[in-house]
């Protein structure tokens, strides 16, 4: 009777977390109050965007920012490995569009770190000239006051100022089952840690924090061998006695139609780079899986009472997922997929369990394996 105890108290803990994860994101502020005095906290903000390649996307992304409503001075720094990639036709377009904003195209020809990412930041970090810098992944649209919103967080001078990212735009029933993964759970799991623990980490979609704090870390080079490199800053602007702070602002992540094996290998290389960052947490982080525990236990003990947990659990977790993601989407698109939910959970326990058997990634095309502490390494140069 051991093994059905354990699997019994398993799925009740794990429908326990299930309920206060639902709790505390469902709770969690969407959008920053506005404070009457922002003019006051409006500092001369520059901008890094590295860039490449184009989609269709790209442009709404990149005119988010130009068309910023922020009565500050903004310095926009776009930066391409090459000046044959289609997005530096793309930036002069804009350039010309919008003459009267302070656009600036950078070529980053220099390899100057294994994450291509960071190596173009550490090239544009020489043409920063305003205190406070922002940085933020090409693939992501803003509000048009979003700088308003996190200006109010300037206030005491904190290391960086980070925030919630969503799916924007699922358009394929794998993207469907990865905006679960964004939108529902991992926005409740930061909300939930947030209560129990200060954030020691950075999210990456969009990040603030200033020359100051960079000079503090060693710059960009200090993390240019990373592959989580948001997580790295935040971490070593935290470990300088910087605080993390999470605004309530929201920014949408935008990417072209996905198959199945390609979210596959996105969501493995998701699950990898945490699984070095933070080991122990994202070790018990399957202790969340209110679908497989219950699983399990009918499959050993098919009984009428594992039957009607099974029925429960899968019931609750679907209506809290798709309940969440309304919630944070602001729209009823993930309703007619609240069946995928048990589906992406049993996926999930696979990509939770095959994130211990590798450390192998592919990422921007290139084949890298994950070294201990989150570096990375190429394979070619094994």
């Amino acid at each position: 009777m051991a093994p059905f105890i354990l699997l019994l108290l398993l799925s009740l803990i794990s429908l326990g977390i299930v309920l206060w994860q639902f709790w505390e994101g469902w709770h969690f502020p969407t959008r920053s109050t506005l404070d009457p005095s922002f003019r006051n906290h409006c500092p001369p903000i520059t901008l890094l965007k590295p860039l490449k390649g184009v989609d269709a996307f790209t442009r709404k992304c990149i005119e988010s920012w130009i068309l910023q409503d922020y009565p500050g001075e903004i310095q926009i720094l776009m930066g391409a490995a090459s000046p044959e990639d289609p997005v530096c036709k793309l930036v002069m377009e804009l350039k010309q569009q919008y003459p009267d904003r302070d656009v600036q195209l950078v070529i980053c020809k220099a390899n100057l770190a294994i994450n291509a990412k960071v190596s173009t930041l550490i090239q544009l970090e020489g043409y920063i000239k305003n205190e406070q810098v922002i940085i933020s992944d090409a693939d992501v649209l803003v509000p048009f006051d979003f700088l308003k919103q996190i200006s109010r967080s300037y206030c005491g001078n904190p290391g960086l100022i980070n925030c919630l990212y969503r799916h924007a735009n699922p358009s394929t029933l794998s993207m469907h089952m990865e905006a679960i993964a964004m939108n529902a759970d991992f926005r409740s799991q930061v909300a939930q840690s947030l209560k129990v623990m200060e954030m020691d980490y950075a999210l990456g979609a969009v990040m603030a924090t200033s020359r100051e704090w960079l000079s503090k870390v060693g710059g960009f080079q200090s993390i240019g061998d990373y592959l989580a490199d948001d997580f790295q800053l935040g971490n070593q602007i935290h470990k300088k006695g910087g605080k993390i702070v999470l605004s309530h602002a929201i920014v949408d992540c935008y990417s072209p139609p996905m198959n199945f094996v390609q979210v596959w290998k996105h969501q493995l290389r998701w699950a990898r780079t945490i699984r070095h960052c933070k080991p122990l947490p994202y070790a018990l982080s399957i202790l969340s899986n209110s679908t497989i525990w219950p699983v399990f236990l009918n499959a050993l003990y098919p009984q009428s009472s594992s039957w009607i947990l099974l029925g429960i659990s899968i019931t609750l977790r679907s209506l809290t997922a798709v309940g969440l993601q309304i919630h944070f989407e602001g729209t009823g698109r993930a309703l007619p997929y609240f069946w995928l939910v048990p589906i992406k959970d049993m996926i999930q326990f696979l990509w939770w369990l095959f994130s211990f058997m590798g450390n192998r990634i592919e990422w921007r095309g290139e084949t890298y394996r994950i070294l201990e502490g989150g570096k990375l390494q190429a394979i070619q140069s094994i």
